[in-house]
């Protein structure tokens, strides 16, 4: 079967909802709704949906694994629907990109975040597609360090493009369905607010 793998990425649990962390469930989570589809638990550490989706088969993968041990997830997932490597593609968050703005990418390092790196440790390849979903920059003033700004919240003033920057990553998700990676990324990539 041939079915697209779309990895949002987040930390489960109550007190991580609406980090900055979780953008990538906050993606996955927008198509879910767009879509009238509901989670459901896989076998494995993963909650996942199906849907036909531009004439092909789509399944949306949220890990249950903290951040960190994502790979896991997406390692357990990839054989139970028959998914191959070049089908995967992971929604993560990005400090080092404006908030607001989107960059898909076909391959790289992980950027020292942790759960790209736990995906690319676990499949054995940077070979992995990604979309960045930037929550920065952080703000040098503050104290805090950068797993305390991941982990908190968008201020309220920032809510606005984060929910414009979700619904076009979801928009993108869409799009790379039908379309394929690089004519998504020559139309959505973007370096200002989305």
């Amino acid at each position: 079967m041939d079915e697209t793998l779309i990895v949002g990425l987040g930390n489960p649990g109550y007190q991580y909802e609406g980090t900055r962390h979780n953008v990538g469930f906050q993606v996955v989570d927008c198509l879910a709704r767009r879509w009238k589809r509901e989670w459901s638990p896989g076998k494995g550490e993963f909650l996942y949906l199906r849907k036909r989706f531009g004439g092909a088969g789509v399944v949306l993968l949220k890990p249950l694994t903290f951040m960190n041990l994502s790979g896991i997830a997406v390692r357990e997932a990839m054989p139970l629907f028959g998914i191959e490597q070049d089908r995967i593609l992971v929604v993560i968050d990005d400090v080092a990109l404006p908030l607001g703005s989107l960059r898909l990418r076909p391959a790289g390092s992980d950027g020292g975040h942790n759960g790209l790196a736990s995906v690319i440790g676990s499949l054995g390849t940077e070979e992995i597609a990604r979309c960045r979903c930037g929550i920065g920059p952080k703000d040098p003033e503050t104290e805090n360090d950068l797993a305390d700004f991941v982990l908190s919240p968008f201020h309220r003033e920032e809510l606005k493009l984060v929910t414009a920057m979700v619904a076009r990553c979801a928009d993108a998700i869409e799009f790379y369905c039908r379309e394929g990676l690089e004519t998504t990324m020559s139309r959505f990539n973007s370096t200002g607010s989305a």
